[in-house]
């Protein structure tokens, strides 16, 4: 007997802004599943500090947005997708005001907000809460969530493949019909059978050594959306923020610490260290200095520690005063001040480090994938916004307003027959007997596109990357085939899909844009589209 699919939940991966966004806006209407593989509280929107785009300054306007989305995207911006999404910014922050969201106020400013300016922006447009942005409107967004009787909260679930039309194995055109999940706590993988599913995982921050994502950036929605038959692009385009506070020999909670782009925003200053003058030195590299692009700002501190063998710069904010840091940067203030650097006094040792994923799988502006029943929201999808390079604080309001456009066409979608799901099948695989090749396969790969694949690129280093990474894959696979599955190991094999989909894109884009600056092609070609990988499964 078939049974309609409305019966089913809509089954939602990832517990952050944008899964959260999805989940509140669907849940007066149907049943809702959250999977978060780590604890709720752990998501990547709780780590933003800087703040959500918002055109709602009388000096501003959308075509403004959309003007500096462009030129921060370097050419590859979809201006229908930009101009969507500004259009829609003012009523994305009144829905978070509403939800009781505690931006920092200003009685003189629109809604009562105090708006701040950051890198690319030509006006302040920035809503915020002090420089906690994310884990204000994550902290909200979790309690109406745990609130809300058709919401169901799964902590310590991961995803582990997307159910499809070769898994019920039915002549039809491909779908999605659901979720093989991992119950990490009991390592039981249950079969979720889901009206539609959403991949709101994040980005893939975590396949470089050094980043300022959480642990839960492993890229899962991105490959499950590839293995499955989706189309990616623009993986070439990751985003290296520019200032992550450098900090020898650090503890797990302060490893890749973000100096938010406000405080530059504000007027900090980025500065050689004193023996080699102490000056400032991005008038050397882009006429709008400290408030220039992200990708921009990077190579510049990049050229710089390389040009004088240095291990980091200075960013230097000193010169705001100690009151005025305490109330707009006190998360800042406070782990610095625990970390023995008094800002108010002293400079921040800064360095690059790998911020955001501009490229996942392509998406409409409903966020729908190439399969029906598929969607990805947030950081896991690709709807053309970001382009080359993102401007700071595009992404939490890409995950509003996707997120308020994917809830409303999953809930216009007709009912589908659903189909008998084959269960999870673990008859030949046994338990691991060595964790340490995960270990250290894991190490392996995000050192080398560290080395290979960072800010400044060759052609010889990303096919050495590529020859190493189908290595470690092939070790990986084999693994995955062998034993049962595991957090570590679902996320190692994430990884290096996401690693051999961002320097595959690489290699294929001749020329330097954004992002991706390459020493082969230096030069920026006069017309660019987006880098599109087509999946084998596409056509299955």
């Amino acid at each position: 007997m078939t049974a309609d699919s409305h019966d089913a939940p809509v089954v939602i991966i990832g517990a952050g802004l944008a899964g959260l966004t999805v989940a509140l806006h669907l849940a007066d209407t149907v049943p809702v599943i959250v999977l978060a593989k780590r604890e709720l509280t752990e998501a990547a929107t709780a780590w933003a500090q800087g703040g959500i785009v918002g055109v709602l300054g009388s000096d501003d306007s959308i075509d403004s947005h959309v003007r500096d989305t462009r030129q921060a995207g370097a050419g590859l911006v979809d201006e229908a997708a930009a101009r969507f999404i500004a259009e829609r910014s003012a009523a994305a922050v009144g829905w978070l005001v509403d939800q009781g969201v505690p931006f920092t106020p200003d009685d003189s400013g629109p809604l009562g907000l105090h708006l701040t300016r950051e890198g690319g922006h030509a006006v302040r447009r920035i809503a915020h809460a002090a420089d906690a942005t994310g884990k204000a409107i994550h902290d909200q967004l979790l309690a109406a969530a745990r609130r809300h009787p058709r919401i169901t909260l799964r902590e310590r679930w991961m995803a582990v493949d997307l159910i499809t039309s070769r898994h019920v194995q039915r002549d039809e055109p491909p779908r999605v019909y659901g979720v093989y999940a991992l119950d990490i706590d009991a390592q039981r993988v249950e079969t979720l059978a889901a009206r539609a599913v959403v991949l709101a995982t994040g980005g893939a921050g975590k396949v470089y050594r050094y980043t300022t994502n959480p642990e839960t950036s492993t890229g899962d929605g991105i490959a499950m959306a590839w293995r499955a038959g989706c189309r990616v692009a623009n993986m070439e385009f990751i985003q290296f923020h520019p200032t992550c506070l450098y900090v020898p020999n650090a503890k797990p909670q302060d490893r890749g610490f973000l100096i938010t782009e406000a405080l530059r925003g504000e007027g900090g200053h980025l500065k050689l260290p004193e023996h080699l003058g102490g000056a400032r030195f991005m008038a050397a590299h882009d006429e709008r200095m400290e408030l220039a692009p992200r990708d921009i700002v990077a190579r510049a501190i990049d050229f710089e520690m390389k040009k004088h063998g240095l291990d980091h710069v200075w960013l230097d904010a000193t010169h705001l005063g100690e009151a005025f840091l305490i109330e707009h940067f006190p998360t800042i203030h406070a782990r610095c001040l625990a970390l023995g650097i008094d800002i108010a006094k002293q400079p921040i040792p800064v360095v690059p480090a790998v911020h955001f994923t501009c490229g996942g799988a392509v998406t409409d502006l409903r966020g729908r994938c190439d399969l029906p029943g598929l969607y990805a929201v947030g950081e896991t999808g690709y709807t053309g916004l970001h382009g080359a390079n993102r401007l700071a604080s595009n992404s939490l309001l890409e995950c509003v307003v996707l997120g308020q456009t994917c809830a409303a066409d999953i809930l216009e979608q007709p009912a589908q027959d659903a189909a008998p799901i084959p269960s999870w099948d673990e008859s030949q695989v046994e338990n691991a007997d060595e964790q340490v090749v995960i270990a250290h396969n894991w190490d392996e790969l995000r050192l080398l596109m560290w080395n290979y694949v960072g800010i400044v690129r060759t052609t010889k280093r990303l096919e050495r990357a590529l020859h190493r990474i189908k290595l470690l894959r092939g070790e990986i696979d084999d693994y995955y085939g062998s034993f049962r599955v595991s957090r570590d190991l679902l996320e190692l094999r994430n990884l290096v899909e996401c690693a051999e989909l961002i320097v595959r894109s690489a290699l294929m884009r001749h020329e330097s844009r954004g992002l991706h600056f390459s020493r082969d092609y230096p030069q920026t070609l006069p017309a660019s589209f987006p880098t599109v990988l087509i999946s084998k499964r596409r056509r299955r």
